[in-house]
């Protein structure tokens, strides 16, 4: 169980580390997705800064697995935001969406398997 804990936690902190990173540094991708969903690029650096600090809160989560999980939750809260703001405008293409929002949910999933309840 361990394994799968130790996997799954950062291949979601790296792949949301990395979304996080396109927002910071104005890559066109997040900006391209902001005009699409009606979102301000200005909104693309703290939401950056939001994935960043999730990302982040997984790791922490190896030593102190509350923070994990309060981490894991927000990145499920982050990616039902997102899909919000896809629903919203009719876009239903959401197979890149349901990924990042899988991640993180399995990582909560195995936090709490590997730590037990909150």
């Amino acid at each position: 169980m361990f394994a799968t804990y130790v996997v799954v936690t950062v291949l979601t902190s790296v792949v949301n580390g990395s979304a996080a990173l396109a927002n910071l540094i104005g890559h066109d991708y997040p900006k391209s997705q902001a005009d699409k969903l009606g979102v301000p690029r200005s909104w693309t650096r703290p939401l950056g800064t939001l994935l960043a600090l999730g990302a982040a809160g997984l790791v922490a989560g190896f030593a102190v697995p509350l923070l994990g999980r309060a981490a894991a939750v927000g990145l499920v809260l982050y990616f039902l935001g997102a899909l919000w703001a896809h629903l919203r405008i009719g876009d239903h293409q959401l197979g890149v969406w349901a990924v990042f929002f899988c991640l993180p949910v399995a990582a909560l999933a195995v936090n709490l398997a590997h730590h037990g309840t909150w």
